[in-house]
């Protein structure tokens, strides 16, 4: 029993994938091992659209995201806030125990209902310019307990 010493060779990457044809014969070159997920790394696939880099499986379909509600009181709070903003204001509300899909849609409805832009960042909700009474009667009109806070 001696052991054979065999060279290792390098292949480029089109040779690995058999796409010119060029591509080593030999059988002691490695080639990428079958048991290694298809999916691994990939962001798009015809087949499935986009996929999670996590679990490889389709974004609809995805098992590794795990969402959970945010903590909290309950009390939705309404604010208005300048700071950053060179002196224009936004209206934040904040409390509100929504997942993350369901608290862009209700910012969406809400930025609609005044006619502004806005945003959703780390759980608040952002609206532009000073709306609060308006933001106010409709989140008591959905059946949040709503106090204004600040100023």
């Amino acid at each position: 029993m001696s052991k054979k010493t065999t060279s290792k060779k390098t292949v480029g990457l089109a040779g690995l994938a058999g796409l010119t044809g060029l591509g080593s014969d030999d059988p002691l070159v490695k080639v990428a091992a079958p048991e290694q997920k298809a999916s691994a790394g990939s962001v798009y696939s015809t087949e499935l659209g986009r996929t999670c880099p996590e679990c490889g499986k389709a974004k609809e379909g995805c098992v590794c995201k795990n969402e959970s509600l945010p903590e909290g009181d309950g009390i939705v709070r309404i604010q208005r806030e300048t700071k950053g903003r060179k002196g224009k204001g936004v209206t934040l509300i904040l409390g509100v125990l929504l997942a993350s899909d369901e608290l862009k849609k209700l910012a969406k409805e809400l930025k609609q209902k005044c006619g502004v832009g806005g945003s959703v960042k780390d759980g608040v909700i952002e609206i532009q310019g000073d709306v609060r009474d308006q933001m106010f009667d409709e989140m008591k009109r959905r059946g949040f307990t709503v106090k204004k806070a600040g100023g």
